[in-house]
């Protein structure tokens, strides 16, 4: 309970500029949380897909493949669909490759969709915190030129570790966003790289069963 009360007086203390803060603590929250789900949704779908197209074009079955594919709702689907819809009209191998070119920078956007954001979010935090801070500090030192001088000192000195509250939330909140950045960061990365690899070895399978180079 004492900690619920320091907490309280600690965001009470902070001023008006808590609360913008707080706002922006809720957007990247919700952000985080979308994005973290999305991503690691997508994960599990690609590789189940992928897991299920594999044989079939391990054996050339194009045909059941293209179905499969333009059924299915992961990324890695309809980047193998661009593909698959492309060989069905052309015999140029690099067509085929460009379509899937295509289908992956379609696919990029949403996978990076809005994760950009924590780290405006971040910075933002910080610059508000500092902002409160400064406000904070030029009432103190308002405050205290009309004070008692026996009172400065010590007027002082609270009025500052008052202003600082915002700076401490502000970082408080922008640190853990720039982590949650980094790791949605890493795990988008490790997706696209995930895309990227099967269109390369569907592309393989390809020269292979064609005879070529």
């Amino acid at each position: 309970m004492d900690m619920f009360q320091t907490i309280i007086r600690f965001f009470q203390d902070g001023g008006l500029f808590m609360y913008p803060i707080m706002v922006v603590l809720a957007l990247g929250l919700a952000i985080a949380i979308e994005r973290y789900l999305y991503l690691s949704v997508a994960k599990i779908t690609n590789q189940k897909a992928w897991n299920e197209l594999l044989p079939l074009l391990t054996k050339g079955d194009y045909q059941r493949a293209y179905n499969l594919t333009s059924q299915s709702d992961s990324a890695i689907a309809k980047i193998l669909t661009y593909g698959l819809s492309r060989l069905g009209t052309t015999h140029r191998l690099d067509d085929v490759e460009t379509a899937m070119e295509e289908g992956l920078m379609e696919i990029m956007p949403r996978l990076e969709k809005r994760t950009h954001y924590l780290a405006t979010f971040a910075n933002l935090a910080t610059l508000l915190g500092l902002l409160g801070t400064i406000i904070g500090l030029i009432k103190a030192f308002t405050a205290v030129a009309s004070a008692d001088p026996a009172e400065k000192a010590d007027l002082l000195s609270s009025s500052i570790s008052v202003a600082m509250n915002t700076t401490a939330f502000g970082l408080m909140v922008a640190i853990p966003l720039l982590l949650i950045y980094a790791v949605l960061q890493t795990k988008t990365t490790e997706l696209t790289d995930s895309l990227e690899m099967a269109a390369v070895k569907f592309n393989n399978l390809l020269r292979r069963h064609k005879g070529q180079p």
